[in-house]
């Protein structure tokens, strides 16, 4: 039975005092603002989208500015900070921009007039927020003035008289410029930042003018840009101590559907490590230090909320375990393939189809970089770092492998090589559904994998570059992905090695799925003879046997009727397609 009060779900709210007024679920993060104060007094954080950056900048904002001291019982009852507050608990007047509701603009003057328009309306407030803290025409005085930078200037004067302390918290700092450099190219990124650009400018003023400043973002390239103007920033984006800081762990998903189920609103008989196990695959597996790497991983935050949010409606997980929200970040990716028109495009593009067709890349991670810099190697690796696309995997010296976290991100990968491949050749997605609804329900798997195989070649006699191991993996791995019917693990690690693809019938929402798969994919050159692409057809043999009997394989694909599908390309041409006994 449902109890009163019970917290809602927090999805989509990205305002601490919205979630704590109006009773919803909160993930304790209080316990991080010591450790920042400690940190250093100017900060930056990186993190990807949908982590909770919002609701905790937000929770900053009020818990250390003094208007709001007369709400602190409210806001933070039941929280860690509450017992443990700090010296500067409601001890500083707040300036707090949000930079993702900025305009871009179409050209440098249009940009600067929505810049200012928007901070001169957050100045503006802040004035009236703090009037009483000043001389009578301070709020005046300030919406009088017709420039946020004239406006700034004059908080500050009249500040420091006052000797009050002023706190800078900026969320998405970095949204409008990392827009200008996808629309507009890095020269006009360029013209932004350096010199006597105008945000650069406000960063001058904002590095004398403020006691403490907290920078939030997904990119490092604007940090970069602005450093030698603000160049007392510090960087905790690899920080151990504030790799759990956001995103939520294994254990706080645990409690927050335990309590769920303590008030009615999961059933009484709900598996929640069930739940858990399904969700792991999926929005589980981020990491953002190397000290954590061997560590418990962190869960996106609005995924677990999505899934949840379904379970207590309905009873039952979402028959979509990817948000249709999250599916459209795979433009991300369009983005940054695309920076700067195609210059070094073809080198970006390898490396997408490179972790899509493997699922990791070494490399080193850059902690910041220039925006002229940004489509060297290295760089457009760590792009895809920080934007959520990859993350930690294991350590290797100096480097790090990273891999794609979950299957929501995969979906991001596969969607965007399906649009990239479609260029060339169009394939018609919807006989794929139907084919691989066949190979679920009737065994009949032939038809899909030939489909599959015609666009393989119909695509390389257009982009040569699509022949190879790698592009022929990731092709098939992006047309595969179109199903909801199987959990498709590219190169699994079994007993007996890894096999290039196990697709795992999704017995949970579709118990009358009777078949299963073992695909091993083998690849020769064009120019490959007979004896080599029979030498490769006798290896697969042996692999598919192997692992038909795998215990981990046995486990999974139990009740249904699994198939060991060998097939095997000379260059572009299918040469073998066949099942084994």
């Amino acid at each position: 039975m449902d109890k009163p009060n019970v917290k809602g779900i927090p999805y989509g709210v990205a305002n601490f005092e919205e979630v704590r007024s109006k009773n919803r679920y909160y993930v304790d993060k209080t316990m991080y603002l010591p450790l920042l104060e400690e940190a250093n007094d100017f900060l930056f954080l990186i993190r990807p989208r949908r982590f909770g950056k919002s609701v905790f900048v937000s929770m900053m904002q009020a818990y250390y500015d003094i208007a709001k001291a007369d709400r602190f019982e409210t806001l933070f009852d039941g929280l860690w900070i509450k017992a443990h507050p700090t010296s500067l608990k409601n001890a500083c007047q707040i300036v707090y921009f949000d930079f993702s509701v900025i305009g871009s603009g179409s050209n440098e003057g249009e940009l600067e007039s929505n810049f200012n328009k928007y901070c001169c309306q957050v100045l503006d407030m802040f004035a009236e927020t703090y009037a009483g803290f000043y001389d009578k025409e301070f709020e005046e005085k300030v919406k009088a003035e017709d420039s946020a930078r004239a406006k700034l200037n004059y908080i500050n004067l009249h500040a420091r008289k006052k000797g009050y302390l002023l706190y800078l918290i900026v969320d998405e700092y970095d949204n409008f410029t990392n827009v200008i450099l996808s629309e507009g190219g890095k020269e006009r990124f360029r013209r932004l930042t350096h010199a006597s650009g105008f945000y650069r400018e406000y960063f001058k003023i904002f590095k004398v003018m403020f006691s403490r400043v907290f920078l939030i973002g997904v990119s490092p390239i604007t940090l970069d840009d602005l450093s030698s103007g603000y160049n007392i920033g510090w960087n905790i984006s690899q920080d151990p101590r504030f790799n759990y800081m956001l995103g939520f762990s294994e254990s706080d998903v645990h409690t927050m559907f335990r309590y769920y189920q303590d008030n009615g609103k999961l059933r009484s008989d709900a598996d929640i490590e069930a739940m858990l196990e399904e969700m792991r695959p999926w929005y589980n597996n981020y990491c953002f230090s190397e000290d954590y790497i061997d560590a418990e991983r962190l869960y996106n935050c609005d995924m677990v909320l999505y899934y949840l949010r379904h379970q207590v409606a309905f009873g039952r997980p979402p028959k979509e375990m990817v948000d249709v929200n999250v599916r459209t970040d795979y433009k991300k990716l369009q983005m940054l393939a695309g920076i700067d028109r195609g210059n070094q495009r073809e080198n970006r593009m390898g490396v997408i189809e490179e972790i899509a067709a493997t699922g990791s890349v070494l490399m080193r991670l850059k902690t910041s970089f220039p925006a002229e810099y940004v489509t060297e190697d290295n760089n457009f690796r760590s792009l895809l770092y920080y934007y959520g696309l990859l993350t930690m995997g294991t350590s290797y010296g100096n480097m790090i492998k990273m891999i794609i976290p979950n299957n929501c991100v995969k979906e991001q990968y596969w969607s965007f090589m399906r649009d990239y491949f479609n260029r060339s050749f169009k394939i018609d997605s919807i006989p794929l559904e139907h084919e691989m609804t066949n190979m679920a329900f009737t065994g009949e798997w032939q038809p899909f994998i030939r489909r599959i195989a015609a666009a393989y070649k119909e695509n390389s006699s257009v982009r040569d570059s699509i022949l190879g191991e790698h592009n022929l993996q990731g092709f098939f791995k992006a047309y595969l992905a179109l199903n909801t019917l199987y959990l498709v693990e590219p190169e699994i690690e079994l007993s007996y090695g890894y096999s290039d693809f196990l697709l795992l019938p999704d017995r949970v929402r579709y118990p009358e799925i009777a078949h299963s798969y073992i695909l091993e994919l083998k690849y020769v050159k064009p120019a490959a003879t007979d004896e080599e692409v029979e030498a490769k057809s006798r290896e697969a043999d042996a692999q598919l046997e192997k692992y038909s009997k795998d215990k981990i394989v046995c486990r999974l694909c139990s009740g249904t009727k699994l198939h060991l599908l060998k097939v095997v390309f000379r260059g572009a041409e299918l040469s073998i397609c066949m099942e084994i006994a």
